[in-house]
């Protein structure tokens, strides 16, 4: 995969901002896991034509190759004729089945998410396998760009106003990590959901991820 590919991909992520509910259902981060015993926290805001909220997060790896995280945050949307919080939880586990190496300079992980977003007449759960590559590019002695897209398949059953229904949508995640010092990373990520019949088509984050 040549370095071309990724550049526009990063500011993609970063100029383009949309519509998407909380976005619960990514990393927030590229494809390699963290150490064993790491740790990192974020810390992030999101935006759509209907949506904006706040999000956290914290992940951690116990196993090789292997992290899962935790996301919670407040969101508050337009909902039919009037604005509604909610409240959104989510879980996600991310497994490592590729290196960067000579032949495929990518790193691949596939994985699986379940998120929970509720509120009044709002209750949203969210479940379905993950995968994303990504390549880092150091940009000095511990700075580096790390461009990244993912894809998920994801079964969605909602109940908002009384009217329950269920949809499968396709989620698109074209996002960057920007690490300025071991301890500080800058992420910005583009989502676009196909086939997605409640939530926005589009949406943007931006944050912080401390790892630690």
């Amino acid at each position: 995969m040549k370095t071309r590919w990724f550049l526009p991909l990063a500011a993609a992520a970063l100029l383009f901002a949309g519509a998407a509910h909380a976005q619960v259902l990514g990393q927030f981060t590229g494809a390699e896991t963290l150490p064993v015993n790491g740790h990192m926290m974020g810390a992030y805001l999101h935006s759509s034509q209907n949506v904006v909220g706040l999000l956290g997060q914290l992940r951690m790896s116990f196993y090789p190759d292997v992290d899962f995280g935790f996301q919670g945050g407040l969101s508050r949307q337009q909902f039919e004729s009037s604005d509604r919080t909610t409240v959104t939880l989510g879980a996600d586990l991310k497994y490592a089945v590729a290196k960067p190496s000579e032949r495929l300079p990518l790193a691949i992980a596939i994985g699986g998410a379940l998120a929970l977003e509720t509120g009044e007449d709002i209750s949203l759960i969210t479940l379905g396998p993950t995968a994303v590559a990504s390549h880092t590019f150091m940009t000095g002695t511990s700075s580096s760009i790390t461009p990244y897209f993912g894809i998920g398949v994801m079964f969605m059953n909602a109940d908002a106003a009384n009217n329950k229904s269920s949809d499968l949508s396709m989620p698109l995640r074209f996002g960057g990590d920007f690490r300025i010092t071991p301890q500080v990373d800058v992420v910005g990520e583009l989502q676009v959901r196909v086939s997605d019949d409640f939530n926005d088509d589009v949406g943007f984050s931006v944050g912080v991820n401390l790892p630690f």
